[in-house]
């Protein structure tokens, strides 16, 4: 627990981040990211898809706090749907809305999240609000609620540590949800501190989702998770197109290519971009198997 404070507290400090962002290939960063261009990220996804496997493209940065940062990613979001549609690839897009101006201005995010819509809308490529820090979680939920009355092809995830996840789920019966066990420090009075509870909480809200027809996308690196969703699902007579897997590029790879040859959809979240630093932090805190990419990094140089 002490390495996962430990990560996270660094992937907040700006001190170190201006620091590592110098030597960040050598930090093992370069395993799970996919470049810093879109076309980077393009061809990654075309090595993806020729193995079978589906992906979403995520371009790396959060918490902007000028108006003219948040048009600008805006723009470059529209640009990369545009290039999943130019390259003809299986790919959906991830997005932040911090990213997009959510501490900057409501009016300003939601514009700016109506405009990416309706491009992907147009281009027919679904769009992923990744969640973020529970402070950011209601805001997050009721601009969803906002758009969701002029598109359908955009939905969110859920985070199993929290206590109120349950709740959510019911909420958003019917949207396209990525569930995922949390990769933020948050409190005790909002969020499991335990892993058996994170853990049994997040099967409670996967088998919720499935069983109430919704579509759910199982976001995990943890092949007990799997095993136990494959059997439910099987014992439930649910559709494997009711569902996915979902893992994030550069992990469990071999895992990967055999969810796809049992048959099961297996989506990649491609992080692409210069500012990976906050990303890849999360990553060592998450799991401390992920810190032997930093370590191979540096000892190969």
């Amino acid at each position: 627990m002490i390495t996962r404070h430990f990560f996270l507290f660094l992937s907040q400090n700006n001190f170190i981040k201006t620091r590592a962002m110098k030597w960040g290939p050598k930090f093992g960063a370069k395993s799970v990211i996919a470049g810093e261009t879109i076309e980077e990220a393009m061809e990654t996804v075309k090595s993806l898809n020729e193995k079978g496997l589906v992906a979403t493209v995520d371009h790396l940065g959060e918490f902007v706090y000028t108006r003219e940062e948040a048009i600008d990613s805006a723009n470059y979001c529209v640009k990369t749907l545009e290039a999943i549609a130019t390259h003809k690839v299986s790919c959906h897009l991830s997005l932040k809305l911090t990213q997009l101006g959510l501490d900057v201005n409501r009016h300003l995010c939601r514009d700016n999240m109506m405009k990416i819509l309706k491009k992907a809308e147009e281009l027919g490529i679904f769009v992923r609000i990744d969640m973020e820090d529970y402070s950011h979680l209601d805001a997050t939920l009721d601009l969803l609620h906002e758009l969701r009355q002029h598109f359908n092809n955009v939905g969110t995830a859920i985070q199993g540590y929290l206590h109120r996840a349950e709740k959510d789920i019911r909420d958003l019966k019917g949207v396209n949800l990525r569930l995922i066990k949390g990769a933020y420090k948050e409190s005790p009075e909002v969020a499991y501190q335990k892993q058996e509870e994170v853990d049994r909480n997040y099967l409670k809200i996967i088998k919720g989702h499935l069983l109430n027809g919704s579509y759910t996308a199982i976001a995990t690196h943890d092949h007990r998770i799997i095993e136990d969703v494959i059997t439910y699902t099987k014992e439930q007579g649910i559709e494997k197109t009711q569902f996915e897997f979902q893992m994030l590029y550069g992990f469990r790879q071999d895992l990967q290519l055999k969810i796809v040859e049992d048959g099961y959809k297996m989506r990649v979240y491609v992080p692409f971009g210069i500012d990976w630093y906050g990303y890849f932090m999360r990553r060592l805190a998450e799991r401390p198997q992920n810190i032997t990419f930093a370590l191979r990094g540096l000892l190969s140089k």
